[in-house]
């Protein structure tokens, strides 16, 4: 098989004539090894000698010329061009055929600019002296710190922080106070009332089996007697009468309980002749539902049974509420009743019956008394902290110890709370009661950002400059602690729950960040 020139050169090479080899091409299988100049002298075969296998020519390099240009083929494309044109056609590429690259999606748009960001501030702080990053972070803490003469003193309603802004059951609520007004002044009704009211309660358990017997009912009359002796006595002299702080109906106070009420003006009452759920008595109808407990009941009487026994009576001192002064009267009362009435138990040498307490004011002042206690345990915290992050980070290698970086990274978290704080009272954010257990949260997040960034620091390279480990360090994790405490930050702001003065770890990097990590 002769390779044809036409199929190579596009015009043949001036001075040659036609049917004129074009020059040395290498032949096909057919053309045999003598007609290749080129080819490894083949041995003479002897008699009786078995021809020895032709050897696989070599592939060539060919050229074909013409004017201004020249084609090398090698075996394997002489091969190919015996064939006709129309049999293999050439691969085209793909701007030949007109079609473009799809244009790859880029979802690094938000990471990108914040590595170079950071390394850039890695940069600048590998490029000055530590010091000015030490000194930094403490002048800022000492003036956002000061904010926290702004820290309120007074308590705050656990509603407000506990329950959506806008939520429909305080739309609900509105609706029925615009169309349902209750007088607590001199017309009081529990069951007109739409929001909580100051009050105290006195839970009486009766040590036999009923305590509708005329002994127990007597120690009852004696605890609530003693209840509404309460006096408060103020700092200024002043004092408070449970008279002057409680609720009325009718010009009437209110009784702590409608039928130990009856049984103290009326002693003879017949305690056998009582119905339940619901007594009439002296013309009233009285439901003893919610004040009497441990009922045991007897034959029906209409839409009511016979009261047989009762375990247990609720006794009930409703105070005034609102704004102002009559609401820190109140308060003040409740608060003492809430600090003397145990000892009223010993003092009154009660034998049949046991009491228990509680006020208003109890979940409030359990939040507070709970918030209160973890204080003393913030330092407690952060020594441990401190021990474990040092522990953590020792090297035996002086060049590869961190345990001076892991003191100064627990200190940078508490940094970071006093800075928190104080810019948050600052501006004038609100305060909440469960924020104060927030500054656990915020070292343990701390300390969690500080062991990420010391284990990238640990991973680069020991003969580059400060510099550029700084720039590498901040560029490889500082973009994700960012993105989280943006995020973080985000969640808290649009809540629909009243706004917390945390800092929690939203602000906490930017303190951070600014320590430097050297070797």
């Amino acid at each position: 098989m002769s390779l044809n020139a036409a199929k190579v050169a596009p015009e043949a090479a001036p001075g040659r004539e036609a049917g004129q080899e074009p020059g040395p091409v290498a032949q096909g299988p057919e053309a045999g090894p003598g007609q290749d100049s080129e080819s490894r002298p083949q041995p003479p075969a002897g008699p009786g000698s078995e021809p020895l296998p032709a050897a696989e020519p070599e592939p060539e390099r060919v050229s074909a010329s013409g004017p201004g240009r020249e084609l090398e083929l090698g075996w394997d494309a002489g091969q190919r061009a015996g064939a006709p044109p129309e049999s293999q056609p050439l691969p085209a590429s793909e701007s030949e055929n007109g079609v473009s690259e799809r244009p790859r999606c880029h979802t690094d748009c938000l990471e990108v600019p914040l590595s170079r960001a950071f390394r850039r501030l890695g940069w600048e702080v590998g490029s000055h002296p530590p010091w000015i990053f030490l000194l930094l972070p403490m002048v800022l803490t000492a003036v956002l710190g000061a904010g926290l003469i702004h820290l309120p003193k007074e308590e705050e309603d656990l509603e407000e922080q506990y329950t959506p802004i806008g939520s429909p059951a305080k739309a609900e609520r509105r609706f029925v106070q615009g169309h349902f007004t209750a007088n607590e002044s001199n017309l009081f009704s529990i069951a007109r009332k739409s929001t909580e009211v100051s009050y105290a309660s006195i839970l009486v358990v009766s040590d036999t089996n009923s305590l509708l017997e005329q002994e127990t009912l007597s120690e009852i009359s004696e605890v609530d007697d003693a209840v509404q002796a309460l006096t408060v006595t103020q700092a200024k002299g002043t004092q408070i009468l449970y008279n002057e702080v409680h609720l009325k109906n009718q010009g009437y106070c209110v009784p702590s309980h409608p039928l130990l009420f009856a049984w103290k003006t009326n002693s003879v009452l017949n305690l056998k002749n009582i119905t339940f759920p619901i007594y009439s008595l002296a013309g009233q109808v009285v439901y003893l539902a919610n004040i009497l407990g441990g009922t045991v009941l007897g034959e029906s009487m209409g839409l009511s049974q016979l009261l047989l026994e009762a375990k247990a009576m609720r006794l009930q001192y409703y105070l005034k509420t609102g704004e102002g002064e009559d609401s820190e009267r109140s308060k003040a009362w409740l608060i003492h009743f809430l600090n003397q009435v145990g000892n009223l138990e010993k003092s009154l040498a009660l034998k049949k019956i046991q009491v228990v307490y509680f006020i208003s004011l109890s979940k409030q002042l359990e939040f507070e008394a709970t918030s209160m206690t973890v204080i003393p345990l913030f330092h407690l915290a952060y020594l441990l902290i401190i021990l474990f992050a040092i522990t953590s980070c020792y090297r035996c290698d002086c060049i590869r110890n961190k345990m001076w970086v892991a003191a100064f990274g627990v200190i940078s978290a508490a940094l970071a709370v006093v800075s928190g704080f104080g810019l948050m009272l600052y501006i004038g954010v609100p305060f909440v009661i469960i924020v104060a257990n927030s500054p656990f949260l915020i070292l343990g997040v701390g300390v969690d950002d500080m062991f990420i960034m010391i284990s990238a620091w640990q991973k680069t390279n020991l003969m580059d400059s400060i510099k550029e480990r700084m720039s590498n360090v901040y560029s490889e994790v500082a973009v994700s602690i960012t993105i989280t405490n943006i995020l973080a930050f985000y969640t808290r702001i649009m809540t629909s729950f009243r706004k917390s003065s945390v800092p929690g770890p939203s602000f906490r990097p930017w303190v951070f960040l600014l320590q430097p990590i050297r070797s």
